[in-house]
């Protein structure tokens, strides 16, 4: 039987309510802990509502200002008067297992405005440098009219580049003197890039890293995954410098990925990446319970030196699958 609170809440969530909004994105965020009747019920109906939203990604390593970046382009969305979802993502301990939330207080000026909604989420150990809840929020956002949602991933490294994968543009944020990172990078995440900017172009090093990043995006001859040959732009986003430039630049490619027909197959992407990477996890989730229950007798084999890991784990991946069927 369905949840009829939870969805008193999603018909208020859906009329602006920012109260219900709020509980229905912690609904959407953790499926695990709801009905499954309702939770298919809800998303069956954003996801119906869902299509319109331009999905901003901003990655880059650490200390490159992503959310300062963020805070100005929320700024200059809200003058148009659009309403902006920001999904950012911290890294989950390995230990304890708690994130610490920190990009958020970077945006605390937004926080009063009924226009804008951030969430911060967790990777809860999802490898590739986002959460497994971000394509559900994703689709709770666009499906409750929110016309930006800008993610920012975790400071990521070269094979960290699941961004791209949700995201229709995705801007990759550098600094002045990083000259030995961007080449470490161009194996990596030098190749998702729709748009490169040099961030704290204030400083005297900017102009070197800008002629570093020309060259290599013209002489590598890099292409964007949609066709799009990547634009470069220097700004300073705490000066407020170059802003109105990369602004325009987001406007040329979201138009570009219309009347190409790209905005619509890069949802299409986003969705097939939403099922692959969440039935891992619900995977990974019940085979560790499985595992921490069934493997101790074949465990104590294995410490003993009476059987080899490869073996062994054939055979609990063998009594895991006949638990499942």
């Amino acid at each position: 039987m369905k949840n009829l609170n939870i969805m008193k809440l999603y018909e208020e969530a859906l009329r602006g309510d920012l109260r219900a909004l709020s509980k229905v994105i912690t609904f959407v965020e953790f499926p695990g802990e709801s009905d499954p009747e309702t939770y298919s019920s809800i998303m069956r109906d954003l996801m119906s509502r869902s299509g319109k939203a331009h999905v901003i990604g901003v990655t880059g390593s650490p200390g490159v200002g992503k959310s300062t970046l963020i805070s100005k382009l929320i700024s200059f969305f809200r003058k148009n008067n659009e309403r902006v979802a920001v999904i950012t993502v911290d890294p989950t301990s390995p230990f304890s297992r708690g994130s610490f939330m920190g990009n958020r207080i970077r945006m605390q000026q937004h926080t009063q405005d009924p226009g804008v909604f951030i969430r911060s989420t967790a990777t809860r150990g999802v490898s590739g440098g986002l959460g497994v809840s971000v394509p559900l929020l994703i689709e709770a956002f666009d499906g409750l009219g929110f016309d930006r949602i800008i993610i920012e991933s975790v400071g990521v490294g070269q094979i960290d580049t699941d961004i791209s994968r949700v995201s229709h543009t995705l801007i990759n944020v550098f600094i002045p003197g990083a000259g030995d990172d961007i080449q470490a990078l161009k194996a990596g995440i030098m190749e998702i890039g729709d748009i490169f900017v040099v961030n704290k172009s204030d400083k005297p090093e900017a102009e070197a890293t800008y002629k570093q990043l020309y060259e290599i995006l013209n002489l590598e001859n890099i292409e964007s995954r949609s066709g799009w040959k990547p634009t470069l732009y220097k700004v300073s986003a705490i000066m407020g410098q170059g802003l109105e430039d990369l602004i325009s630049g987001i406007e040329t490619h979201r138009k570009y990925l219309i009347e190409s027909g790209k905005f619509r197959e890069i949802i299409y992407q986003r969705r097939a990446y939403s099922l692959k990477i969440i039935s891992k996890y619900v995977l990974e989730r019940y085979f560790d319970e499985f595992f921490e229950k069934n493997s101790k007798e074949i465990m104590e084999h294995v410490i003993r030196g009476e059987r080899d890991p490869y073996t062994s784990s054939l055979i609990i991946i063998r009594r895991f699958l006949g638990s499942v069927y």
